[in-house]
């Protein structure tokens, strides 16, 4: 698991310390080898921070060879998660979740989370999930308070109790509080 001290600034740093605890899948034959197309897929809420933190996570990641999937289309409301976005998320050694303030308000981003969260629990190679709390805190995320349930409260749907559980597991993880952090 990747600790938190690697992940001291958004920029270089992290790249740098992501790259060489996920040295095993950075290249294009391991990724081959462990059946995996991509060495880290980002789930964030686009409106929320894409333009902002993702892009220079994203761009810090490729910099340092690490082959990301960073989905650009954005979806209707009451659309469903297309299978080719289920299947770059299969084929990924590890997940980075971007929890903010309105991911929660996405059916996609929760849908994702769900997709994200079965494939870390297969055994043995599951994948690997980084929670980063960008904005919320981790309590938040795990209790949907704040401003973070506010936005959950508002789904009318079937798949919240699935969502809930899904939301307090991810939120267990180790993972990185921006806030925590100086420059965060």
């Amino acid at each position: 698991m990747v600790e938190i001290e690697e992940f001291s600034e958004v920029e270089e740093d992290d790249a740098a310390a992501f790259s060489s605890s996920s040295s095993s899948s950075s290249s294009a034959e391991d990724r081959h080898i462990h059946g995996c197309k991509y060495d880290v897929f980002l789930s964030f809420r686009g409106k929320d921070i894409r333009k902002t933190f993702v892009d220079h996570l994203y761009s810090a990641l490729q910099r340092h060879g690490i082959y990301t999937f960073k989905d650009d289309e954005s979806l209707e409301t009451g659309e469903s998660i297309p299978p080719a976005l289920l299947k770059s998320i299969e084929e990924s050694s590890f997940a980075v979740v971007v929890f903010s303030k309105n991911y929660a308000s996405s059916r996609w981003c929760l849908d994702e989370l769900v997709k994200i969260m079965e494939c870390s629990s297969k055994s043995p190679k599951g994948q690997t999930v980084i929670p980063i709390f960008y904005d919320v805190k981790p309590s938040d995320v795990r209790k949907q308070k704040g401003h973070f349930g506010q936005m959950f409260r508002k789904h009318n749907s079937n798949r919240v109790k699935i969502w809930r559980k899904t939301l307090r597991d991810a939120a267990n993880l180790s993972g990185l509080e921006l806030d925590r952090i100086a420059d965060g």
